[in-house]
């Protein structure tokens, strides 16, 4: 390994030296690619990124398309190594615009294989699947087996985190020949390691423990000590699904001991696990609670929520096994909070109604007795001329006061259904009444309490900016001491214009019911014109600001949408860091337009998400460089977006990155 470095820094002398006497042409710049390469290889990233500089300078005033492909590349390359996703994106992207432009196939395919590495690591699998298969073809046919191993690593990996385990085995398997050829000890073992998983996870536990027995003979007993911690356990688990305890004993066993040597967390997480799990089919409960106890202490540490659900499992057989059935159910909840993240709830049964089978006999007997006792009487009034006639007067009376009292009724129910009408009229009316006040003193409540807001945020943006005018004037600082509060005077008159700026619009369209006069009109020009307007700010803060619009037309109000982008930008400019990335664009979906301001900088949490455009919560926060703001601007934007029939949203996640999209009309709606 010395003599490596001896013979590296060996070339990055004699290199350094022909560049000093070189013209500068396009030797010179390939000269000085090579000892960039060099640079890169010994990790030397800062003297690499000099180089790339000067040459990616010279190559473009030479128009020496070559030599902005690799310096594009290399400079990828070295911001993939340093986490830096967006600019490391940035620069594979236009190192592959320069290859395509020389028609440079492998070029293409070097620079698609490195996008497809680093979105397959960031979880992007879809594009990193999608890159990394445009590249296969022509390393196959080339021959390149470096780059081969690595795309069909890339894949593998790919294919295993989207579950496709058929395709994840093909490509490892792939991966592992390939690695032998170019006998790559630490790929070998790598591609060995995850097919033995894969086959594992498809239960196909014989094939896994023929894999995972040749990664321990592939390992050196000093360097690979974290891997062979890892596969013992796993081995001696294999071994427990056929009931073989011997051997599932001696590699848990040996696990356990050298993971706890090593104090490997995860390791001992794994062993004790899987040596719980022996011990209970072996019928050893009270040492199998105390291991998965510990293990259970160590899952919830580091947070590994696979073996956590493991260890859930164990538990449940565990307490089952002993009786313990409400700890059971307890370890069972437990499983499935984490397993499906709900709860699952059973549907109640209907109430269940009783019939009788049987009728009671004393009852049948009472029926019996009033049925004779009816007959008797009928047979003594019949036989009774003056009962008759009195009957049949008393049920012409009956009768008489029967038809008055229905029609006395019907013309009763005829005037209650009236008056039912009449209440359930008016009840809709006081209902509309009191919604439309409600309405109305929430609206009232919302201004009130932002112009409490904006009232204080003027009073301290214009105090502020007074007291520094009062001591100029009374002499209490000298001009030079003046001059350096210039710029947070600056910032304080900046912050009380905006604040203006936003409450008239805003005022206008909650007081005045302002009506949008929507026309035609190319949304491109309204992008140039507002980012123009932040420039300054951008070029402070070193950002990159990426224009991917396009000419297209959208139906709305001009006037309105500008006062949107233009919120939408500057909040973009104002919550990027250094050399962050900010890219607006547009696009038609579905018949509308969609348009998009996407930046890299700080994110929003999840629990603020919903605050934004919300005018009750008065949400804002300090910017990159401790800009204010009021916390009107996406009420406003919200507001104006829907005035025009159209809809905004966010999607963000903290400390990568927001993406504001508007939705609205391309064309004016038909009658």
């Amino acid at each position: 390994m010395t003599l490596f470095i001896f013979s590296q820094n060996e070339k990055i002398d004699d290199l350094t030296v022909q560049l000093a006497y070189q013209e500068a042409d396009s030797i010179k710049v390939d000269l000085s690619l090579e000892l960039i390469h060099e640079l890169y290889v010994i990790k030397d990233y800062p003297k690499a990124l000099r180089y790339l500089n000067q040459t990616a300078k010279l190559s473009e005033k030479l128009n020496y398309t070559k030599g902005l492909a690799k310096t594009t590349y290399y400079r990828a390359l070295i911001y993939t190594e340093r986490n830096d996703y967006y600019n490391a994106i940035d620069n594979y992207r236009k190192s592959r615009l320069y290859h395509q432009t020389l028609k440079d196939t492998l070029g293409v395919a070097k620079v698609s294989n490195s996008i497809g590495l680093l979105e397959i690591k960031r979880g992007n699998y879809s594009n990193g699947l999608k890159n990394s298969l445009s590249a296969i073809s022509i390393f196959e046919a080339r021959g390149l087996n470096d780059q081969l191993s690595s795309a069909y690593n890339n894949l593998a990996e790919a294919y295993a985190k989207t579950n496709t385990i058929d395709k994840a085995i093909e490509y490892n398997t792939k991966a592992l020949e390939i690695r032998k050829q170019i006998s790559d000890k630490k790929g070998i073992i790598e591609s060995t390691k995850n097919i033995a998983d894969l086959y594992s996870e498809r239960k196909e536990h014989r094939k896994a423990i023929e894999y995972f027995e040749n990664v321990l003979v592939l390992l050196d007993p000093k360097k690979d000590q974290d891997t062979r911690g890892e596969i013992l356990p796993k081995l001696g688990n294999e071994y427990l699904k056929f009931n073989e305890y011997k051997k599932a004993s001696d590699y848990l066993l040996e696990g356990l001991r050298y993971n706890r040597k090593q104090n490997n967390k995860e390791g001992l997480l794994r062993s004790l696990n899987a040596v719980g799990n022996l011990n209970l089919q072996k019928g050893k409960l009270k040492l199998a609670e105390n291991q998965l106890n510990e293990a259970y202490a160590i899952a919830q540490k580091i947070d590994d929520s696979k073996a956590l659900l493991e260890n859930y499992r164990l538990h449940i057989a565990l307490d089952s096994t002993r009786g313990y059935f409400q700890n059971a159910f307890f370890w069972q909840n437990k499983f499935y909070d984490l397993k499906e993240n709900l709860s699952k709830t059973k549907t109640p049964l209907p109430p269940y109604t009783e019939v009788p089978s049987e009728i009671d006999t004393s009852d049948a007997m009472a029926i019996d007795q009033d049925t004779a006792v009816k007959e008797n009487s009928e047979k003594s009034w019949l036989h009774n001329p003056y009962v008759i006639y009195g009957t049949l007067g008393l049920l012409a009376l009956l009768l008489i006061l029967f038809i008055n009292n229905f029609i006395r009724s019907r013309t009763r129910k005829i005037q209650v259904e009236e008056l039912n009408e009449k209440l359930k009229q008016e009840q809709i009316r006081s209902e509309a009444i009191l919604e439309q006040t409600h309405h109305l003193e929430e609206v009232n409540q919302v201004k009130d309490k932002l112009f409490s807001i904006v009232s204080h945020d003027l009073k301290d943006s214009i105090s502020s900016i007074k007291a520094f005018l009062d001591l100029l004037k009374e002499d209490s600082i000298s001009k030079e001491e003046f001059r350096e509060l210039i710029p947070e005077l600056s910032d304080n008159a900046n912050n009380a214009s905006s604040l203006l700026f936003n409450l008239l619009n805003w005022s206008k369209s909650q007081m005045q019911n302002l009506e949008p006069k929507p026309e035609l009109f190319n949304i491109q020009d309204v992008f140039h014109t507002k980012m123009a307007l932040v420039e300054q700010k951008v070029e402070d803060k070193r950002i990159v600001l990426i224009d991917e619009s396009q000419r297209d037309f959208i139906y709305a109000d001009r006037s309105m949408v500008e006062i949107v982008i233009q919120n939408l930008i500057t909040n973009a400019v104002k919550f990027s860091r250094i050399g962050d990335v900010i890219t607006v664009s547009n696009q038609e979906v579905n018949g509308k337009a969609l348009i998009c301001v996407e930046d890299t900088g700080v994110g929003i949490s999840r629990k603020n998400i919903d605050k934004l455009f919300n005018a009750n919560k008065n949400f804002t926060t300090i910017g990159t460089k401790n800009e204010k703001g009021t916390g009107l601007g996406l009420t406003i934007a919200k507001d104006l977006v829907e005035l025009n029939d159209g809809r905004i949203w966010v999607e963000s996640t903290e400390n990568v990155g927001s993406k504001f999209f508007i939705e609205l009309p391309k064309a004016a709606p038909q009658e």
